[in-house]
């Protein structure tokens, strides 16, 4: 998920194949949406050389209260578009929202944090190895950031990475393949495999598949109607990724990983979840917003959010994802009841991609 790269992609860079991107003519300065002028000024000036046909969805929270802005670039210019119910793959932010369930399932006592997932599975872990949930929610566990037999026997798609892992793999990969890189609980490493795990661990644990407990414990919940794991339920809505030439690329499929990226959701949705977290009644999101792990001085550790400590001592929780065709960027501050929203179908392999990031937080700051 998250910038995880591939060689071929690399090569290319180091090599230069891709195409420089000419600046943008700027067409959004007549049209405010309701943001200010200086909001608009800061989306320009991070998406000016995108490639042509990306589009950006964005969401700014501010003092409650909800505003939209979209942006698509066509004949190199950057001009207003209105996406704020498009779809978008939102790639790693998937993993707040499998920390959600998990969440879920502690706040009503049907398991503990520090339980191990180890007696839900059906096959018996490599070197009695024990992992917490907890652990797969905070990347604690030691795990690597990918199984070590993904892609086994050249069964590999580079334009679809996760399609072929399925449950079958992953369960070969507990018994027969699993490695700790470091001591479990001693620091966090980011792990697409530990939060995918997390998901089949949950499955296992509920009975039920995780684009059910998605469905009915999130989405429903919260009101997130075109919020799904199945591209077919959004494909009239749905924004078509880009590849770093700009040219259309598949959704990924994440098959036994996607509790780790496979959430497909608009901006209009996700600021309907960021909303719900100014709840002070909801126990579950709360529970995932609480410190787990401290990474650095500046950086907690929730259940899949990340918590920056900023010197004037808000908290934001945030999340960013990125795939094959889109990368995206989500965050919430609780005491100024504001928060943004970045969607876009820019790959994260393409060299702009942290781009949206940048956007992300620059547009937090904006928010007094």
């Amino acid at each position: 998920m998250k910038r995880m790269k591939l060689t071929f992609l690399l090569a290319l860079l180091a090599l230069g194949f891709l195409k420089a991107q000419t600046p943008a003519i700027n067409l959004l300065s007549h049209i405010s949406g309701g943001i200010s002028q200086h909001q608009i000024d800061t989306i320009f000036s991070r998406a000016q050389f995108f490639p042509d046909n990306t589009q950006l969805s964005v969401a700014v929270i501010e003092n409650g209260e909800v505003k939209f802005y979209g942006v698509i670039r066509e004949n190199d210019s950057l001009k207003y578009t209105n996406n704020s119910q498009n779809a978008f793959e939102v790639g790693s932010i998937t993993k707040v929202f499998t920390s959600t369930l998990l969440a879920n399932m502690v706040v009503s006592g049907k398991i503990s944090l520090e339980d191990k997932i180890n007696a839900v599975f059906p096959v018996e872990f490599k070197d009695g190895i024990e992992i917490s949930y907890k652990q797969l929610a905070n990347h604690t566990s030691g795990l690597p950031r990918l199984p070590s037999n993904m892609g086994a026997g050249g069964n590999l798609d580079p334009k679809n990475p996760y399609k072929y892992y399925d449950e079958k793999a992953l369960l070969d990969y507990l018994s027969a393949h699993l490695a700790l890189e470091y001591e479990a609980g001693s620091k966090s490493n980011y792990s697409n495999l530990g939060t995918g795990l997390l998901a089949s661990a949950l499955k296992y644990n509920s009975g039920l598949s995780f684009d059910k407990m998605a469905e009915d414990w999130v989405f429903d919940k919260y009101d997130m109607k075109n919020s799904t794991l199945n591209e077919n339920d959004v494909a009239g809505i749905l924004i078509k990724g880009r590849n770093p030439e700009g040219e259309i690329t598949p959704v990924w499929s994440l098959s036994a990983l996607t509790g780790a990226g496979g959430i497909l959701s608009t901006a209009e949705d996700l600021t309907k979840f960021l909303l719900a977290q100014f709840n002070p009644e909801n126990k579950e999101l709360a529970l995932t917003r609480e410190k787990t792990f401290e990474d650095n001085p500046g950086m907690d550790i929730g259940l899949g959010w990340m918590i920056i400590k900023r010197k004037d001592g808000a908290k934001w929780y945030w999340h960013n994802g990125g795939t094959g065709g889109y990368t995206s960027f989500m965050a919430v501050d609780l005491e100024k009841k504001s928060g943004v929203v970045v969607l876009s179908n820019l790959s994260a392999y393409h060299p702009k991609s942290r781009s949206i990031d940048d956007l992300g937080f620059a547009l937090m700051r904006s928010l007094k």
